[in-house]
C-alpha cells in the first residue's frame, strides 16, 4: 500500500493484485503497464515479472494496519475483476474492507460484468457498505457507456463512474443510482485529446441528477501546464460515506492477525497464477 497517492482523488493505494491485460480503447496507453514494464527483470523488485497478472498475498490484511483514515484506491495497478483472479481472492479483499470499515475504499473495473455477477452471488453484508464504492471506467459510447447498465446492476454500496480518459462526447448519460463522477483527459506521451464540450456535457447532467462531480485533469503530454480548472473553477466533489470508528489497537491487532492467517491459507489452496503475458491490441 501507498500511503500518499498523486491521483487527485484518493489519499493512499493498496494493490493486493499486480498486472492486468489490455481490454479496450481506454488501455490503450496504460499507465500501470507503462511504469511496471519498466521493471520487468529486475529481481527481487514488486515488478518483476512486468504487468504480468500476480496475486500478492502478504498485501492482503494491510489496511487493518493503517489506524488513520484515508480514501484507498484499490488495485490502482490492476483491475480485482480480473478473469483470471479467483473468486475466493475477491471474497477475501471484501472481508479486508468490512473489517477495515474506518477506511473508504475505492473500486476501479473495467469488466462490469464480473463485477455484477459476482456482487450478486454474494451476500449482501459481504458487498453492501456505505464505506466500499464500486467503479467502472466509461471511455467512449461503444464499450464504457454499456458497463453503467452492469454497475447499476451490482451490489453496491455506492457505485461511481471514472470517466478517464473520456475519447468522445457521450451524449446523455444515464446516471440514476450513480453516487459519484470523475472525469479526466488522457495524460502521457501519445495522449489523445479531450474536448472542452464533452467535459460541460457531463458537468452539466450531473449538476441535473445532483451527483457530485470529480474533475480531475486535462491531461496531454504535460498534464501539469494544463491544470485542473474547468471554466476557472475547481470540482473536488465526494459524495458523503459513513465509516467506522477506528477499533482499539487491541482489537485491530487481533483483526490484522486473523486476516494474514486467512491470507497464508488463501495462498496454500490456490498458490500462484501461472504468468501469462498477454499484449493484446485495442
Amino acid at each position: 500500500m501507498s500511503d500518499h497517492s498523486s491521483i487527485e482523488w484518493t489519499d493512499a493505494t493498496w494493490n493486493p493484485v499486480r498486472g492486468c491485460s489490455k481490454l479496450s480503447p481506454g488501455c490503450k496507453h496504460c499507465y500501470a503497464e507503462t511504469f511496471s514494464e519498466r521493471f520487468r527483470g529486475v529481481p527481487d523488485h514488486p515488478f518483476e515479472h512486468g504487468f504480468d497478472l500476480q496475486l500478492v498475498y502478504a498485501k492482503l490484511p494491510e489496511p487493518l494496519r493503517w489506524a488513520r483514515a484515508r480514501k484507498i484506491f484499490v488495485n490502482s495497478m490492476s483491475d480485482l475483476f480480473h478473469e483470471r483472479v479467483p473468486d475466493s481472492y475477491v471474497k477475501e479483499v471484501f472481508r479486508v474492507m468490512v473489517d477495515a470499515d474506518w477506511h473508504v475504499y475505492q473500486l476501479l473495473t473495467k469488466r462490469a460484468d464480473r463485477l455484477r455477477e459476482l456482487t450478486r452471488r454474494l451476500p449482501a453484508k459481504a458487498v453492501v457498505h456505505d464505506h466500499i464504492w464500486l467503479g467502472v471506467s466509461v471511455e467512449d459510447r461503444k464499450y464504457g457507456l454499456p458497463r453503467i447498465d452492469e454497475l447499476r446492476r451490482a451490489r453496491a454500496g455506492k457505485r461511481f463512474l471514472s470517466i478517464e480518459p473520456l475519447l468522445e462526447d457521450l451524449g446523455e448519460v444515464d446516471l440514476r443510482g450513480i453516487d459519484w463522477v470523475i472525469v479526466g483527459g488522457e495524460s502521457g506521451p501519445g495522449a489523445r485529446p479531450m474536448d472542452e464540450a464533452w467535459v460541460l456535457n457531463l458537468r452539466d447532467q450531473c449538476r441535473a441528477a445532483e451527483v457530485p462531480f470529480f474533475f480531475k485533469q486535462w491531461g496531454g503530454v504535460q498534464k501539469k501546464k494544463h491544470g485542473r480548472k474547468l471554466e476557472g473553477a475547481l470540482y473536488d466533489e465526494f459524495p458523503k460515506a459513513e465509516v467506522g470508528a477506528v477499533p482499539t489497537r487491541t482489537l485491530r491487532w487481533a483483526q490484522l492477525r486473523a486476516a494474514q492467517a486467512r491470507a497464508e491459507d488463501l495462498e496454500a489452496q490456490l498458490g500462484q497464477l501461472p504468468l501469462v503475458t498477454i499484449r493484446r491490441a485495442v
